[in-house]
This record gives structure tokens, sequence and C-alpha cells, in this order.
């Protein structure tokens, strides 16, 4: 897949992007430029940090993965539980439900540089980076990873509630097809009561 120019956004929404004063734009060999979501430095950065902690519920993915293609269709509605650390990291409780029950698994998201973006060496996750949020209801994460020797981009639509906006799926909806990736690729995930995440707050 070529370098993909992230840029020309248009209507309300793009305008609301463009006013974000903070707002970045990083680069990948994968995928081009992309907007990242304004998590500045110092104390300003921990603040950010805090209010993206909690609990969010992944209401959608889309990825080229193979791995993911192979099995998206039976995939339910996973959490994150999230807690900002000292020294600007985070700490992320993930739960997946499965036809086996709960699957749990603990990763710390290592900051990188000064911009607010991670790496998670544990899940081969080479760069992650906020794309857009509002703290309160939703987030558009972007995830570059390495798996079974294989890269792959997936583009996920964090929600505060099992019911994510009409909004925050157009915001969502409008961004991964500027990294590459088509609708064919995406999946709105089921709700799921399998794990316990919805009753606990962040670690």
């Amino acid at each position: 897949m070529q370098p993909t120019q992230v840029g020309g956004r248009t209507g309300a929404q793009g305008k609301r992007w463009a006013q974000k004063p903070l707002a970045v734009w990083f680069q990948t060999s994968l995928c081009g430029h992309v907007a990242l979501w304004p998590w500045s430095q110092g104390k300003a950065s921990h603040r950010a940090a805090l209010q993206f902690s909690g609990l969010w519920y992944v209401a959608s993915m889309v990825s080229d993965c193979k791995v993911f293609l192979g099995k998206k269709d039976h995939l339910l509605m996973s959490t994150r539980a999230i807690k900002a650390m000292v020294g600007g990291n985070l700490s992320v409780h993930m739960e997946f439900p499965r036809a086996d029950g709960c699957h749990q698994v603990d990763a710390e998201y290592l900051r990188v540089g000064s911009e607010g973006h991670f790496r998670v060496p544990a899940l081969g996750y080479l760069d992650v980076r906020i794309v857009d949020t509002d703290y309160n209801s939703f987030a558009v994460v972007f995830i570059y990873k390495e798996l079974e020797g294989a890269l792959s981009t997936m583009v996920q639509l964090y929600s505060r509630t099992q019911e994510a906006s009409p909004q925050a799926v157009k915001i969502f909806r409008d961004f991964y097809p500027t990294v590459g990736l088509p609708d064919d690729m995406m999946v709105m995930l089921p709700k799921s009561d399998m794990c316990s995440s919805g009753d606990k707050e962040a670690p």
C-alpha cells in the first residue's frame, strides 16, 4: 500500500479538526500524514492523560490484518480501562469476550517523544496515535502493528458507552479511508456482557 496523504478535509468536521490549536502532524512509511490528537507536553500532557483515563468500549474496528479479517465477523465489543501513569505512560487493562470466557490482558502504553503518541512492545504495537477525541464520549485510535511477522494498520473507535454516537461513528468512518482502509475491512462490534469492565472503574 502506497503512502496516503491525509488532508483536504471538508465540511464542519474537517473545520473542527483544523481549529485544534495543538494539533500535530506525523508521518509513517505506511500511511503518510495523520492528524494527531493534541496531547501537549509537561503538566498539560498529564492533564490530557488524566482526562483520557477511565473505561472505554471498543465499538468498532477496521484493519488490513489477515488474522483480524479472518475472524472479524465473530468478534464482540471489548473494553479498555485506562490509567495515566507517571511520565506520560498509560496502564491499559483490556477485556475481550470470547467463546470460552473473558480474556484479560494488561499492557503499558509507552509514551514516545513529546507529541503524545505511544508504542506497546508487549502487543507488537509499533505506533499508537490518538487521532481525535473529546475525552467525554469518543476517541479514534490509530495502531500500526506487527503480528506473526506481518505489518498491518488498524483503526479503532472508542466510546464511553456501548452505544457510540452517530457523530463519533461519522468521524471514525471519515478517517480510516485516509490511511488506506476500505469499508469492507470494518466491523461494528456487537455488545457483550461476558466481561465485567462495564461495572468497574479504571484500575
